[in-house]
C-alpha cells in the first residue's frame, strides 16, 4: 500500500499481518479522497478520526494532505502495532485508541472528518452512524465517510446523506452533520 498524495506521496506503508483486518484498496482510497476533496476542498488543519483503523492508511493519507491531528481506533493488537510502525516510518504523530469503534469514549472536541471501514457485514454502516452520534464525535458541518460492502445501504440517522458510490467490492457513503 502507498500514500496517494501530499507530503508522503508514494511512501509505502505496511498492512497488518492479521487476517482480521481488510485494508482499503489503494483505488478505493483514491476514489474516497477524490469525493471528499470535491466537497471539503482542503484537508488543511482538519481534526480526523479513523475507526476500525487497520493499517491507519486513511488517517495517514489525511495527515499527508494536511490534516492537523488524527485519532485512530482499533481493537486488534497486531493492527495497532502496524499503525504505530507506519506512523513512525512517516514521522506522523497520531493518537491510537485500543477498543471498539462501536463503543467510543467521550472526546474533548468533535472531529471534522471521520473515516469508518467496519468489517463487511449487513448493517455495519448503520452501527457506525449510531456509535458516532451516541458519542458526539462528529462536529457540526463535519463529514463521516463509511466503507461497507457493495450494495450495503447506510441509513443516515440525523446526518445528511451526501453521496453513495460503489467501487469494486466496496460502497462508499458520505454523510454530513
Amino acid at each position: 500500500m502507498r500514500i496517494i498524495a501530499g507530503k508522503w506521496r508514494s511512501r509505502v506503508i505496511a498492512a497488518p499481518p492479521s487476517l482480521s483486518t481488510r485494508p482499503t484498496a489503494d483505488r478505493t482510497r483514491e476514489t474516497l479522497f477524490s469525493m471528499l476533496a470535491s466537497r471539503i476542498g482542503s484537508f488543511e488543519d482538519l481534526m480526523v478520526a479513523d475507526l476500525f483503523a487497520g493499517s491507519g492508511a486513511l488517517a495517514l493519507e489525511a495527515l499527508s494532505r494536511g490534516a492537523a491531528q488524527a485519532t485512530l481506533v482499533e481493537t486488534d493488537a497486531a493492527a495497532r502495532k502496524t499503525i504505530a510502525a507506519n506512523a513512525a516510518t512517516l514521522g506522523a504523530e497520531v493518537k491510537l485508541l485500543a477498543g471498539s469503534a462501536l463503543k467510543l469514549p467521550p472526546v474533548a472536541a468533535p472531529f471534522d472528518l471521520i473515516f469508518a471501514d467496519p468489517p463487511y457485514a449487513a448493517g455495519s454502516g448503520n452501527a457506525v452512524v449510531a456509535a458516532v452520534e451516541r458519542a458526539g464525535w462528529l462536529a457540526p458541518g463535519g463529514w463521516l465517510a463509511i466503507e461497507t460492502a457493495r450494495g450495503d445501504r447506510v441509513e443516515p440517522g440525523t446526518l445528511r446523506l451526501d453521496a453513495e458510490r460503489d467501487t469494486g467490492p466496496a460502497r462508499l457513503t458520505l454523510l454530513q452533520r
